[in-house]
């Protein structure tokens, strides 16, 4: 949970304390004299070699000040990690890990005196820490067993120059860190039977599905220990460019803009330098600023290192913004426009312009669009055609093969990436596209692309399985992520390099039928990887935790709460029986149950509830229903329907809408960019009626003359006033009039 204000100030007690201990005795010192800053790199190089994760107090006091931690536990965590990285690297006799043990328990004793502070589940070394990380790499321990307690297996003292250095423990091997043997972690999918196959039916995982307190710690002590990315490899990168074309990227990036005219560089200049990011793949400063000021001054020696640095800033802004948010998507587009400028056919420009924010797809999930210039969209496996298939493929440093499972762009909201699985990595052999590499990606809905009851719950990062595939080129990928099944994400998180702490995770449990809006239990899930992939026995083998541990539970997206905004769509709110079809163009249709049984035409059926949503249209669409308000997304900018508003329309007066016909229309683009939009919410100004065509006459006003006759009047009495005899007779310089000026800028206007 976020750090409050009366936690952080309870932290920042609890540091100053720690930093305002002295010795005692004749000789007193700042007890955290040793702790304040990290130890010199050049002097102490083993140092790095050795602890896993160095920290120091004032760059943790300046990131608490700086709002940069997410939970107080990890404050807790990082202090105490000071204190075991000295405890473990030091001789234990040494002044330097005597005054380690006094702080830990100064911070330990200080931490439990304030009750508005969690209480971590146990104060022994963190999974991060030097104890735990070389321990495991010494004797790693028998499966389910407790962890050993914590031993000493240091190396140098630091700062005292006469002991003597021994080797440097080796580091972990994959084998120690994971400890048990894959197959004892199989997870027996087809045996995970489930009787609901109904429409529309909610799906639960498991007899119980509530959450214990400790289990978000077990998640987070279990990440924590887990190897972290090593980071982009070195094939993939941009082809080899005059030096200049770096800054022209850069200024495209820094100066694009929407179509409301919002620079979305700002999502990239707000994050600082050196801001602390767990989990990325680099820990030097980094900023749009100085790859900008490197590339101005030609400090990069090739494309690819220049690729690289930009690459490492849209990971560190991805992870710096919350999911789903307007500057992770802000980040995003940018990124895809990054892609489609660094690509070995660039759009046309600048100034740069999509249709689909850059996307190759013309369409995304819940969208009745369906393909675009080029593009291959379909409900069914894609084919051969004009494919060759490949074993796998390399893009901006990632590795992409069969089964891997991506983030790719969506046209229609780009804070809302598409999750896939890929089935096919392939090389284009049409001839207008010839030898291009691309994916074909099988496509997973989010809970607000789906039309679902209002009671209906999901856990949370859940996911559904689509029957839509799509092939995009390597530019529509955006990152590596995991999708797990139910019965292995409860047991435990992927293992390397399947997924790596820090890359999204999502949960899949059912599959999504978008034309029945229907929800079916996957019962068996090798029923939805790539059949190659299927006799794979140790397919995404996983780390367990100490126990089942189930995904929290949230309510619909649609559903508004206190201090929560609802989604808007393209998703929705349908009745509980989930037969309600809402879509414009199936009016006058008649649908059936699976048993053939007639439910009537969606007219008949449609709730005075149910908003309307036609994304049909090329450009912003406006939908027509009585009862509901419009607003524009800030991202997509079309125009669709808000949720559970007030009916202001003629036909609430009349008190039915029966007989009424719903009728759609295309705003095309260049009407809809001359509406007013909200200056802070960015909604469309949208009114019932047109404005009253009535002439405001003007405010009364002088004449000039009359000012005129005023200012000489005004002179005159300040002349009688002020002058004396012996000035009267002098010739007085005054200020011209009004009249005066604008006759001496009028003509110097006509001389020139």
């Amino acid at each position: 949970m976020p750090i409050t204000s009366a936690q952080k100030a309870a932290i920042e007690e609890v540091i100053t304390r720690i930093t305002s201990m002295h010795s005692s005795g004749r000789s007193k010192y700042q007890l955290a004299g040793m702790f304040l800053e990290l130890v010199d790199r050049k002097d102490w190089s083993e140092y790095y070699e050795i602890i896993p994760e160095p920290r120091c107090l004032n760059h943790i006091r300046s990131s608490v000040e700086k709002n940069r931690y997410k939970d107080a536990l990890d404050v807790y965590t990082d202090l105490s990690l000071v204190f075991w990285n000295a405890l473990f690297y030091n001789e234990p006799d040494s002044i330097i890990a005597n005054d380690a043990a006094t702080l830990k328990a100064t911070l330990e004793s200080e931490w439990k005196k304030r009750p508005i502070l969690p209480l971590p589940r146990s104060f022994s070394p963190p999974p991060s820490s030097a104890q735990k990380v070389h321990k495991m790499a010494v004797d790693s321990p028998p499966p389910n067993s407790a962890p050993p307690a914590p031993t000493r297996a240091g190396t140098t003292r630091k700062g005292v120059a006469s002991q003597t250095p021994k080797s440097p423990p080796a580091p972990p091997t994959l084998a120690a860190i994971e400890g048990l043997d894959s197959s004892e972690m199989e997870v027996d999918v087809e045996g995970m039977q489930d009787d609901m196959d109904v429409q529309g039916g909610d799906s639960e995982a498991g007899p119980d599905t509530g959450r214990n307190p400790g289990d978000d710690e077990i998640i987070r002590q279990l990440e924590k220990g887990l190897p972290k990315w090593p980071g982009a490899s070195d094939k993939g990168w941009m082809q080899e460019v005059s030096p200049d074309r770096y800054s022209e990227i850069v200024h495209a990036i820094k100066t694009y803009k929407d179509v409301v005219g919002n620079r979305l560089a700002l999502a990239l200049e707000s994050i600082p330098d050196d801001a602390a990011v767990a989990n990325l793949s680099y820990t030097a400063p980094l900023s749009l600023k100085l790859i900008e000021s490197r590339a101005r001054h030609k400090n990069y020696a090739s494309s690819k290192e220049f690729d690289m640095d930009m690459a490492k800033l849209f990971e560190k802004a991805r992870r710096w913004h919350e999911p789903t948010s307007e500057p992770y998507g802000r980040t995003l587009l940018l990124q895809r426009l990054y892609h489609a400028l660094t690509s070995a056919k660039p759009p046309p420009g600048p100034p740069y312009s999509s249709t689909s924010n850059f996307a190759f797809m013309a369409a995304g999930p819940s969208s009745s669009k369906s393909g675009g210039e080029g593009a291959n969209f379909s409900s069914l496996r894609m084919l051969a055609k004009a494919k060759t298939a490949v074993d796998e493929l390399h893009y901006k440093g990632w590795s992409i093969k069969l089964g891997d499972w991506v983030h790719v762009s969506n046209p229609d909201d780009p804070a809302r990436p598409i999750p896939g699985q890929v089935f096919k990595c392939w090389a284009s052999t049409d001839p207008a596209r010839l030898g291009e590499p691309g994916v074909t990606v099988a496509w997973y809905f989010r809970p607000e692309q789906t039309f679902h009851p209002a009671s209906r719950t999901f856990f949370e990062n859940e996911v559904f399985k689509s029957s839509h595939f799509g092939d995009h080129p390597l530019e529509d990928i955006i990152e590596r992520i995991a999708v797990q099944f139910t019965a292995r994400h409860i047991r435990g998180r992927p293992r390397s390099p399947h997924w790596y702490p820090g890359w999204p995770l999502y949960v899949c449990d059912s599959r999504y039928h978008d034309q029945e809006r229907t929800f079916v239990r996957i019962k068996n899930w090798n029923s939805c990887i790539p059949e190659i992939l299927r006799k794979n026995a140790d397919y995404m083998p996983i780390y367990e935790f100490e126990r089942v541990v189930y995904p929290p539970r949230i309510s619909s997206p649609f559903v508004v709460k206190s201090g929560k905004i609802a989604v808007k769509g393209p998703g929705g709110i349908i009745d509980g029986n989930n037969t309600v079809e809402a879509d414009v163009s199936s009016l006058g249709r008649k649908r059936t149950r699976r048993g053939g049984q007639e439910i009537g035409t969606p007219t008949q059926r449609a709730s005075p509830a149910l908003p309307v949503y036609d994304p049909s249209a090329t450009g912003p669409s406006l939908t027509v229903v009585p009862g509901f308000e419009y607003q524009t997304s800030q991202l997509s900018h079309q125009l669709i329907p808000v949720v559970k508003r007030p009916d202001r329309t003629i036909t609430s007066v009349i008190g039915s809408i029966a007989g009424h016909q719903v009728q759609s229309e295309e705003l095309p683009p260049e009407t809809a960019r001359y509406f007013d939009r909200d200056p802070e919410t960015n909604e469309v100004l949208w009114f019932a009626a047109p404005p009253l065509d009535i002439a405001i006459p003007p405010a009364p006003r002088h004449s000039m003359e009359y000012l005129h006759f005023l200012a000489k009047r005004k002179k005159a009495l300040a002349d009688e006033s002020s002058a004396t005899p012996s000035e009267a007779k002098r010739t007085k310089t005054v200020p011209p009039t009004v009249t005066e000026t604008m006759r001496e800028v009028y003509m110097d206007v006509m001389r020139s």
